[in-house]
């Protein structure tokens, strides 16, 4: 059984669709980015899952179950940017309390840990810095042992340190067989950690795979170089599938770059600072995006 199942959800505020006839499965154990720019219908397609929102049409099921039932609902954690938390409780003090929530819990010291809040556990939620009300946000999303856990911009106000912490923990609950799905913005954490990404575009899936399959959309590998070759000579080359400028350098992306760059030389075009490198999903997701703007 899967845990999530939406099918052909649709979604309007007035004239404005949300979502388009959705559809999208995740399994057991999976660990699922949302990306789409904003307006794409992340934050809808999240809250109807949640059972927050009622979908004008189609269907949602978490582990079979309607999301506002608590068959589903003692099942599910959830990180939210904004939780409106009582500021004058401690952090200790608001994890026990959402504790009472669930059928089953984890043990505050645990939870504390996996947060890195142990040297917080007595301050007030007043007295946290922005990254470490993200911490307590997450800790408050998996205190319940849920077997389904949403993290919506996760790492918003953690610096670098404490974003590579919290993805080790991420990936720990995978491990355990939770299933993660998360929205980012930052398109990298999407590539590293996620086993597949689902890229929403105006209220539809516009694709989903993993992040190779979805770099590969565009182009696996990217030539950058500076070069005396004109622009339109470039274009027409073996292997050159889009190009663009930056600062003085050409980007070539490219399924064929052995073929490019040897065209290149054989018609003895210069080449300097030149490098190639795996295309990363930022790109992959313009383009992707992009295409439908044109």
């Amino acid at each position: 059984m899967n845990v999530i199942e939406m099918q052909g959800v649709s979604k309007r505020y007035g004239k404005l669709e949300a979502l388009r006839g959705v559809s999208l499965e995740v399994g057991a154990g999976e660990v699922v980015a949302f990306l789409g720019p904003n307006g794409a219908g992340k934050t809808t397609a999240i809250s109807i899952m949640l059972g927050q929102k009622l979908p004008d049409s189609g269907t949602v099921r978490l582990f079979g179950h309607r999301p506002d039932l608590p068959e589903a609902r003692g099942r599910v954690g959830v990180m939210l940017q904004e939780s409106g938390l009582p500021q004058s409780l401690t952090v200790e003090e608001i994890v026990e309390l959402f504790a009472r929530y669930y059928p089953y819990r984890l043990p505050t010291q645990e939870v504390l840990e996996r947060a890195d809040l142990l040297e917080k556990r007595r301050a007030q939620v007043s007295q946290l810095s922005g990254g470490q009300k993200q911490r307590l946000y997450f800790a408050l999303a998996v205190v319940g042992d849920p077997d389904l856990i949403f993290l919506d911009e996760p790492t918003v106000a953690m610096d670098v340190e404490a974003r590579r912490a919290f993805w080790e923990q991420v990936r720990g609950f995978a491990a355990l067989g939770k299933t993660i799905l998360f929205s980012t913005h930052y398109l990298e954490e999407a590539d590293a950690n996620a086993d597949r990404v689902v890229v929403l575009h105006q209220g539809r899936v516009l694709h989903s795979g993993t992040p190779a399959q979805v770099k590969r959309r565009v182009a696996a590998k990217t030539v950058r170089l500076r070069t005396d070759a004109p622009l339109e000579r470039l274009q027409a080359l073996p292997g050159a599938q889009r190009l663009e400028q930056e600062n003085g350098h050409v980007l070539v992306y490219s399924n064929e770059p052995e073929a490019f760059l040897g065209e290149l030389v054989r018609r003895g075009y210069s080449m300097s600072d030149l490098t190639v490198k795996d295309t990363d999903l930022e790109a992959a997701f313009v383009s992707l995006t992009g295409r439908l703007e044109a």
